[in-house]
């Protein structure tokens, strides 16, 4: 029997992950260019860049999957202000998700930080990819607010983690789940 366990941690609770990857030209999407405007789609930053036009207003916005080794001011050059511009808001983008290939690759942690601080984001900010309960605070820390936690790990024991440390002594973003001071 199949059993599907919810591991993304989003807004304080454990969602069962619905994302799929969607791989332009792909024959499962029959040879689309961008997937139907349905939930739960996701894209790779250099599709997206070049999908976008045919991305605007949609019932479903899509979400953007960020790699680890991208150099987001070579990949956005000119279009550096794309995140703040009506091109790239929350109304046309589902979240941003940035993938970490491994858990000692901190590069995960650097683009949240110029996704949320120099580009400006202010929509839901994902950590994918190999997410254990030891990382999610820190990833909050950088303002990752929903996780998909790594299979094989317990997402209750992970939502738990963000609650870790109750004091900070360094700036940082408003942690998931915590009460406005």
């Amino acid at each position: 029997m199949f059993e599907v366990i919810p591991r993304l941690l989003r807004n304080g609770q454990i969602e069962l992950n619905e994302t799929l990857l969607f791989e332009a030209g792909d024959e499962i999407n029959n040879y689309s260019t961008v997937p139907p405007d349905q939930k739960h789609w996701m894209m790779r930053l250099d599709v997206w860049l070049e999908k976008r036009e045919l991305l605007l207003n949609r019932k479903f916005p899509v979400g953007i999957l960020i790699s680890s080794d991208t150099d987001l001011a070579a990949t956005l050059g000119k279009q550096g202000d794309l995140l703040q511009s009506p091109l790239f808001k929350t109304t046309e983008v589902a979240f941003i998700a940035i993938d970490f290939p491994s858990y000692t690759d901190g590069r995960g942690y650097s683009l949240a930080q110029l996704v949320k601080s120099i580009y400006g984001w202010h929509g839901e900010l994902r950590a994918v990819g190999d997410v254990m309960i030891d990382t999610v605070f820190y990833m909050a820390r950088c303002g990752f607010d929903s996780f998909l936690i790594k299979e094989g790990h317990d997402p209750l024991l992970a939502l738990e983690a963000l609650g870790t440390f109750t004091e900070q002594y360094q700036k940082s973003y408003k942690l998931p789940g915590a009460a406005d001071s």
